[in-house]
C-alpha cells in the first residue's frame, strides 16, 4: 500500500442503537484503545458481549474461566463473556505428544540463537494445529453468540488481538538491545528478522495480529448472512499501526517508530480488511497513533512522536483548554526544566537527518540503525530525566487523550467507514478533543 487515507472530518453518523450488539473480539487488560469504542457502545444503550483468551493451567493447558477469574472478567468489560478459550498464535501448540515451539526455543542461548535452526516442517504442523484449535474455538463462540443476538440487530465486532512474541527467556534479552540498546549494546533488528527465531515469532505476529481478523470475519458469515436478511448491518474494525501523521515544522507530516518488528503483520491485517472489503462486508484497520502502554515500554522512544500533539492541540484551535493542558504537562516537569524546552528538543529530533531518513512510507517498516537507537533512546532518557517523577510522565497524559479521541472516532466512522484502512493522524485526534471539551 502506498497511498493512505486519513481522516480529516469528525464523523456523525451513527447506526447503532439501544439494544443493538457490540463485541468485543480481545480480552480486556486494563486501559487501552478499546475503551473507548466500549465506552461510546454503552453510551449508546448497545449490549456488550466479550471473549476470554482462556488461561493456561500448570501445564500449559489451555483452560476457561474459573467462576472467580469470569467475575472478573466480566465486571472489567461490563458485559457478558462467552467462556470459551480463544488464545491466538501456535507458539504452544503442537500434535498430541509432541513438542511445541516454545519447546524447541528452549536451548537457544545468548550465544547461539543467531545460528540456531528450527524444523520448519514441525512447525508447520503446529501452526496448523493451532489454527485448527482456534478456528474451532470461533465455531463454538459463534454458534453461542448466534443465539444472543436478535433477527435485524446492528452489531459491532471490535477485533482487539495482537502481538505473539513466544515466552522465552533469550528473547527478552535480545529484545532489550534490539529496542533499548545503545553503543555497544546495540542489536541490529535485521539480525532478529534473519534468524530462525526471528521468522517463527514473525509468523505468530501473523497468526495474532491479523490471520485473526480473518477467521473472526470468516466464523461470523452466518450470523451476518442472518441479519442482513432482517435489514440489520454488520461491521468489523481492528488496531493497526503504520506510522502517524504528527505537526512537524508547522505542517502534519507522515512519521513512525523504527524498529516496529509487528510492521509486516499490521500490514497483512490491511490487506484482510481490503480483500473483505472487496467482497462488501465491511471491515476497517485503523491505524492508530503511538502511545504509552504497559506492552509498549519496551520500545523506548515510542512516546516521542506523542510531543507534537501539544501544538496539534493548539493549531486546531483548542484555546483556553488546550492551554490547560500545557499547564498540566508543565507541573509533571522537575524546577528549571519548561516545557518549550522539551518540545525543543523533539523539533531538533525530527528535524535531525538520522530522523527524516526514516520519514520513508515505501520503505515501511524501516531496520534500524546504531544511529537511530543512539539518537532516539538518548533522546528518550533526556526528556524522561526532564520530569519530577519517572512514573508521572508528560505521555502519560497525552497517551489518555489520544485514547479519548479515538473511541468516538473509529465508533461513528465505522457506521458508513470511508475505506477498509484509515489512519487517525494527530489533526483529527486533536479536532475530536477539541470538539469534546470546547464545544
Amino acid at each position: 500500500m502506498n497511498s493512505r487515507v486519513s481522516l480529516r472530518d469528525i464523523p456523525k453518523t451513527n447506526i447503532f442503537r439501544k439494544g443493538d450488539v457490540f463485541v468485543l473480539f480481545g480480552e480486556l487488560f486494563g486501559r487501552g484503545y478499546a475503551n473507548g469504542l466500549i465506552d461510546e457502545a454503552r453510551k449508546t444503550g448497545m449490549t456488550i458481549i466479550g471473549i476470554t483468551v482462556g488461561r493456561r493451567d500448570e501445564n500449559n493447558a489451555l483452560r476457561p474461566l474459573n467462576d472467580e477469574e469470569l467475575a472478573t472478567a466480566e465486571a472489567n468489560l461490563g458485559g457478558r463473556i462467552i467462556n470459551v478459550p480463544l488464545m491466538a498464535g501456535f507458539d504452544l501448540d503442537a500434535p498430541v505428544g509432541e513438542h511445541t515451539p516454545t519447546d524447541m526455543l528452549g536451548g537457544m542461548t545468548l550465544k547461539s540463537w543467531q545460528d540456531d535452526k528450527l524444523d520448519w516442517a514441525h512447525i508447520e504442523k503446529c501452526r496448523e494445529a493451532g489454527m485448527q484449535r482456534f478456528k474451532s474455538s470461533v465455531a463454538k463462540v459463534m454458534a453461542e453468540l448466534d443465539g444472543m443476538i436478535p433477527d435485524g440487530s446492528n452489531v459491532f465486532f471490535a477485533h482487539t488481538m495482537a502481538g505473539g512474541i513466544p515466552k522465552v527467556k533469550v528473547f527478552l534479552a535480545i529484545a532489550n538491545r534490539i529496542y533499548k540498546g545503545q553503543g555497544e549494546r546495540f542489536l541490529s533488528s535485521r539480525s532478529l528478522i534473519d534468524s530462525d527465531l526471528g521468522k517463527l515469532i514473525l509468523m505468530n505476529f501473523d497468526e495474532v495480529t491479523a490471520n485473526t481478523f480473518q477467521y473472526l470475519i470468516e466464523g461470523s458469515a452466518a450470523i451476518r448472512a442472518r441479519l442482513e436478511k432482517a435489514g440489520g448491518q454488520v461491521r468489523y474494525t481492528a488496531y493497526g499501526y503504520h506510522g502517524t501523521e504528527i505537526l512537524i515544522d508547522g505542517g502534519y507530516q507522515w512519521q513512525t517508530y523504527t524498529n516496529y518488528t509487528q510492521g509486516q503483520a499490521k500490514m497483512r491485517l490491511e490487506r484482510v480488511a481490503e480483500a473483505a472489503w472487496a467482497k462488501g462486508v465491511k471491515a476497517t484497520v485503523y491505524n492508530c497513533p503511538e502511545i504509552r502502554t504497559n506492552s509498549s515500554d519496551i520500545f523506548v522512544g515510542v512516546e516521542l512522536s506523542l510531543f507534537p500533539l501539544l501544538n496539534a492541540l493548539k493549531q486546531e484551535h483548542g484555546e483556553a483548554w488546550a492551554e490547560a493542558q500545557w499547564q498540566a504537562c508543565r507541573e509533571l516537569l522537575q524546577e528549571g526544566s519548561t516545557l518549550e524546552e522539551l518540545l525543543q528538543k523533539i523539533d531538533a529530533y525530527n528535524a535531525s537527518d538520522v530522523m527524516t531518513g526514516f520519514r520513508n512510507f515505501e520503505a515501511w517498516p524501516m531496520d534500524n540503525s546504531r544511529e537511530l537507537a543512539d539518537l532516539m533512546i538518548g533522546t528518550s532518557d533526556e526528556i524522561t530525566q526532564m520530569h519530577k517523577d519517572r512514573k508521572a510522565l508528560v505521555t502519560d497524559l497525552l497517551s489518555a487523550l489520544v485514547l479519548e479521541g479515538t473511541g468516538p472516532l473509529m465508533f461513528y466512522e465505522t457506521s458508513t467507514p470511508t475505506a477498509p484502512v484509515i489512519w487517525l493522524n494527530h489533526d483529527i485526534i486533536a479536532k475530536q478533543l477539541v470538539e469534546n471539551h470546547c464545544k
